[in-house]
């Protein structure tokens, strides 16, 4: 593939299963699908525990995203969607989401998923969408005290990243470690609407700005706007980051330097932390279910 057709805002797709685990032992097996604007997500638990999961791209149907992400997950399991107890749907597309049992909140989902990937010391969820930033209280059990959310434009968000690294000729993988990868931060961008920052970034690089400092100007853009929602909210420790740009070490490292706090780091992607969630609120759903009967 040429530079010029390559798409650089391009991220992996992916699914795994974890081994060892035998969905045939399980009392309860779960799912949780999370369709978000840009990225959808789905999670397999058995009897609570992770078991199996997707990320893919979102597409233009929200319903066929959600029937391929799932599926997706499903693959090579053995299982099939009438296996599944319930199902959750969560995210932007949620109400799309056709097997679902009932849907939830995005908000309430990554506080429950956070506490499962992090564990319950956690206190404030900073949820890095697509199209929105979203900054949560929570208490001990992964339940939302308060939040705020920004939604206004999508220069703090995971797409503004996408088209900033299409502009700037850098895979989305490797954009955040570029962008660290300058000698003194400079200025941050002052363009708060993506469109314009995208506008301020090409002058920049025509004054002979190279492509790592204009991508720090961009990034330390981004988390000023981050740190503002983050400081209206409140910050508690532990602090956590969920959603695809937790994957970002550029915007990471500065918000470590920003807020004085280093966030927990996970040992399971924090993108899936929406769809987690999703699939503990359908076991508890289904808990209640064969409760009551």
């Amino acid at each position: 593939m040429g530079e010029q057709s390559k798409e650089f805002w391009r991220w992996r797709e992916y699914r795994h299963t974890v081994p060892d685990m035998d969905w045939q032992d399980a009392k309860m097996i779960t799912a949780g699908v999370d369709i978000g604007s840009v990225g959808s997500k789905s999670v397999i638990m058995l009897d609570g525990k992770l078991y199996a999961y997707a990320a893919i791209r979102t597409g233009g149907v929200s319903e066929e995203t959600a029937i391929r992400v799932l599926n997706w997950a499903l693959n090579e399991t053995g299982l099939q969607t009438k296996n599944l107890h319930c199902i959750v749907g969560t995210g932007y597309g949620r109400v799309n989401v056709p097997f679902a049992k009932r849907t939830i909140t995005e908000i309430a989902c990554h506080a429950r998923g956070a506490h499962y990937i992090y564990g319950p010391s956690v206190r404030t969820v900073l949820d890095i969408g697509g199209q929105d930033c979203k900054a949560i209280r929570c208490d001990e059990k992964g339940k939302v005290i308060s939040f705020l959310m920004n939604d206004k434009c999508a220069a703090g968000t995971g797409r503004g990243l996408e088209v900033f690294a299409d502009l700037i000729r850098v895979p989305i993988a490797e954009l955040g470690k570029a962008s660290l990868d300058v000698d003194k931060e400079p200025a941050p961008v002052s363009n708060t609407c993506v469109i314009f920052a995208k506008a301020e970034s090409v002058a920049l690089l025509r004054q002979g700005w190279d492509k790592e400092k204009v991508a720090a100007a961009y990034h330390l853009a981004m988390v000023n706007r981050i740190v503002d929602l983050l400081t209206k909210v409140g910050v508690e420790k532990d602090f956590v980051v969920t959603g695809g740009v937790a994957n970002n070490t550029g915007i990471i490292t500065r918000l470590e330097r920003s807020l004085g706090i280093t966030p927990l780091k996970p040992n399971i992607d924090p993108i899936l932390a929406g769809a987690m969630g999703a699939a503990l609120f359908a076991k508890a759903l289904y808990e209640k279910q064969i409760g009551a009967r």
